[in-house]
């Protein structure tokens, strides 16, 4: 699953207000920030295989440190006490966490049955990506979704914060839908782990500019 990794985040703001959208991302993203740093590294694989799914042609041979069921578990409960002393830290604790699981759950629905349980454990997956159509439409139906709740929670104080949004909102949706119809395979392993670390960096620091032009549409009591 692509957007709606930043889908669970931007709706995760709804449900902890006082969580950066950085922060929500990255905790709904954590699987892949840290999967392309294992693989390049060897401690992960991936392969490209040209018709693995109708959807993508990786091969993802193994990720058990990163995207295990029982790793997200463990990495959800450290990012939880992470925040356990912040202000509203139970609550933002609880939704940083659960939003670190959330990428199983989601990568269960899309890949084949690759998705394991713990390492070395067994490997599961509804496998929707061999469906295209099926993939666009769930994603784009969860993109929908999420920016309509956080434009719930939040609103913009100038301009940067209304277009910065809006701006990076169409750039992950243009993305999407690039990626999703077009058949060719990446160059290369290192690309693809490359260009992953590059993207997720600019996005988060996107994420960090939007929010410092947007302010919540309720105050939070103390």
């Amino acid at each position: 699953m692509f957007i709606g990794h930043f889908a669970v985040g931007l709706a995760g703001k709804h449900l902890a207000p006082r969580a950066s959208l950085a922060s929500l991302w990255l905790a709904a993203l954590f699987a892949d920030v840290l999967w392309p740093v294992l693989v390049a590294v060897g401690a992960e694989q991936v392969r490209i295989v040209p018709g693995n799914t109708a959807y993508t042609p990786l091969h993802f041979v193994s990720y058990p440190w990163s995207h295990s069921l029982l790793m997200l578990l463990i990495w959800g409960a450290l990012f939880a006490a992470f925040y356990r002393n912040r202000p509203d830290g139970r609550r933002v604790g609880a939704v940083i966490g659960a939003l670190v699981v959330s990428h199983w759950i989601l990568d269960w629905i899309t890949h084949r049955p690759d998705m394991p349980l713990w390492p070395g454990g067994p490997k599961l997956g509804l496998g929707l990506w061999e469906s295209v159509l099926g993939t666009m439409v769930v994603e784009i139906a969860m993109l929908a979704a999420g920016v309509y709740l956080y434009l719930r929670a939040t609103k913009a104080r100038d301009r940067i914060g209304s277009w910065g949004f809006w701006v990076l909102i169409l750039i992950l949706f243009g993305t999407f839908v690039a990626d999703s119809l077009d058949p060719s395979a990446p160059p290369s392993v290192k690309f693809i782990w490359i260009s992953a670390l590059i993207a997720t960096a600019v996005v988060l620091l996107w994420a960090v500019w939007i929010e410092r032009h947007r302010e919540l549409r309720s105050p939070i009591a103390h």
